[in-house]
């Protein structure tokens, strides 16, 4: 349908309430119409960061307001992985082990004919520790040799010495091993050989050079400070150092399948109020990542967004009180945690336009066969999914 898919996992558990329903004001005023401006029941504390472009991303799109995450526990690694292999994780909860389903990666660079390098393939996630292990499975069928390249963005620029995402890390023992991993990733694995102990993903070897170059050029730009205040706005959260690295790939590489999650909501197990600022962020990075994406020849209208949570967050609150006086949330498998929302933008002709659907319609496991209809490889794989493509959003 398109050459490009951008699947932008808005995570950390959101909940509809604040989204879909607008019930303390539009936090997402770069993708859901209404009021520009935050409600004064939620104004203090909240601070509004304006309008990326003229269009909210609903217009330009497809918005499902009553998605689901139906199956499995209400948790960042079983909601990842769900969504990004189309098979609920109601099995696969440990965090240090890779999924048994293959990835959404996997089923690109195998069924895309020919075979797709890994140079078209992009993992971008934040530093929270079970990610880099959604870049591949363990399906005897599939594995490293079909991974995305992976880059984790606060790594770099606390290496960097940046200080914008807070002090650099003290690193345990286990965040040590972590670390090695990646940089036997980083500077080892680009050939057709798997490095035990590094992330095993295969570049060709006349890429090889390329994403080299590419990682140093990021960590130089950090060093050099050229990462302060990229976007102008006086300073950037994690969610926006991820969407601006994604937008650097893009930038470098016009992936035909990149996903890149955001997590800094995650705060609303102990601060509404910045819960709040961190979906006015993630708003405001979700559109500037679309605006980047239609200013970049050859992703320019040839390009499909989808968004979603991974879960969203319960209805009655925890305990914790912030200063602000309001009541923070969890995420326990509550009725409210498993509704979500999902947009799919992209041109005219090839997404509906302005469409929302209201009523109860499409689930997590919906996102990889969509994307495998988009990319021309889901006759390949459907009778390994439970999910059906999100064909009322498609032209």
């Amino acid at each position: 349908m398109v050459d490009h898919v951008v699947f932008c996992l808005f995570a950390g558990g959101v909940r509809n309430l604040e989204t879909m329903h607008k019930a303390d004001g539009n936090l997402m005023p770069n993708t859901l119409l209404g009021n520009e401006s935050i409600s004064s029941d939620i104004a203090s504390g909240v601070q509004s960061l304006g309008q990326v472009g003229g269009q909210r991303l609903q217009e330009v799109g497809t918005l499902y307001k009553e998605f689901r995450f139906a199956e499995g526990p209400t948790g960042h690694f079983s909601g990842h992985s769900s969504v990004m292999t189309g098979v609920y994780n109601l099995a696969d909860i440990n965090i240090r082990q890779r999924p048994s389903a293959p990835t959404v990666f996997e089923y690109y660079r195998k069924h895309t004919s020919p075979e797709t390098n890994a140079l078209n393939a992009w993992w971008v996630s934040n530093s929270l520790g079970p990610y880099p292990a959604l870049n591949y499975s363990t399906h005897p069928s599939y594995g490293a040799l079909y991974g995305a390249n992976y880059i984790q963005p606060a790594s770099i620029i606390s290496q960097a010495g940046y200080e914008s995402l807070g002090n650099p890390k003290t690193f345990t023992q286990a965040q040590h091993d972590l670390v090695g991993e990646m940089r036997g990733f980083f500077d080892n694995n680009f050939g057709n050989q798997t490095i035990p102990g590094s992330a095993g993903i295969s570049n060709a070897q006349a890429d090889v050079p390329e994403v080299q170059q590419f990682l140093l050029d990021s960590f130089q730009e950090a060093v050099a400070g050229q990462y302060n205040n990229p976007w102008g706005l006086g300073g950037m959260s994690g969610d926006m150092f991820n969407i601006f690295f994604a937008e650097k790939v893009i930038q470098r590489f016009q992936p035909e399948l990149l996903v890149v999650n955001m997590q800094d909501v995650d705060v609303c197990h102990g601060n509404f109020t910045a819960y709040a600022n961190a979906l006015v962020r993630a708003d405001y990075a979700m559109a500037h990542l679309w605006q980047t994406i239609q200013n970049t020849p050859g992703m320019a209208n040839n390009t499909i967004m989808i968004a979603l949570p991974e879960h969203g967050r319960n209805l009655q609150p925890n305990t914790v009180i912030d200063p602000y006086g309001r009541y923070a949330l969890d995420h326990t498998n509550d009725e409210m945690s498993r509704e979500i929302f999902c947009l799919v933008t992209g041109p005219s002709g090839k997404v509906v336009q302005n469409q929302v659907i209201s009523q109860v319609q499409g689930q997590s496991i919906d996102v990889v066969p969509t994307i495998a209809k988009i990319l021309g490889f889901y006759d390949d794989i459907s009778s390994m999914l439970p999910g059906q493509p999100l064909n009322a959003a498609l032209v």
